[in-house]
């Protein structure tokens, strides 16, 4: 089965529950259906990426 590594940015909806890392290399666990917060770093907008662990 292929893997998806999309990026997402601050505000969309999390498709599903798990750790995501952002742009600066931040991680947070995230539930699904919430949306995607700013980057713990600095409060900007960012984008996400699904990290397995």
């Amino acid at each position: 089965m292929k893997k998806e590594f999309r990026e997402y940015r601050t505000g969309q909806g999390v498709p599903a529950s798990g750790y995501y890392m952002c742009q600066s290399g931040e991680k947070a666990k995230l539930d699904k259906d919430e949306k995607f917060p700013s980057c713990p770093v600095n409060d900007d907008e960012t984008t996400w990426k699904y990290e397995h662990s």
